[in-house]
């Protein structure tokens, strides 16, 4: 008869090993971030169409932009934009060779967060100051 050996060799790596760490969520929050502008871009060609099609159907399109969950939606749209732009920064910094010493990609990971929400907000604050609705 065949010996059973029990060796206790280690188990690979899964996601019950590994503690959420910072940069481990900003890398999974910039490919979704890159989904999301993907279905982002749908919505900007369809007020672009809708605006080449007639006034009446502009309208209508802009009364669902302006519709407060039209509002949410093209604010989650804009984080997304710049969340994922200074997160492709980032990568460009890497690309160069620079930017790898442990707490530098861990202060570039909080950099690219907090950025990407100081800058939504004031994006969306500058429109409405200009248009004069704050």
């Amino acid at each position: 008869m065949a010996e059973t050996h029990t060796d206790q060799r280690p188990l690979s790596p899964h996601l019950q090993i590994y503690r959420p760490m910072l940069t481990m969520m900003m890398s999974i929050v910039h490919r979704i971030t890159g989904m999301a502008l993907y279905f982002g871009i749908i919505l900007l060609v369809w007020w672009l169409m809708a605006a080449a099609i007639s006034a009446e159907y502009f309208a209508l399109t802009q009364s669902v932009f302006g519709h407060w969950l039209g509002k949410i939606v093209l604010f989650g749209f804009t984080w997304a934009l710049l969340h994922h732009m200074l997160g492709g920064l980032r990568h460009l910094l890497w690309d160069t060779g620079h930017g790898f010493k442990l707490n530098l990609v861990e202060w570039l990971a909080r950099l690219n967060l907090a950025l990407s929400i100081i800058l939504t907000l004031a994006l969306w604050i500058g429109v409405y100051w200009v248009r004069g609705t704050l």
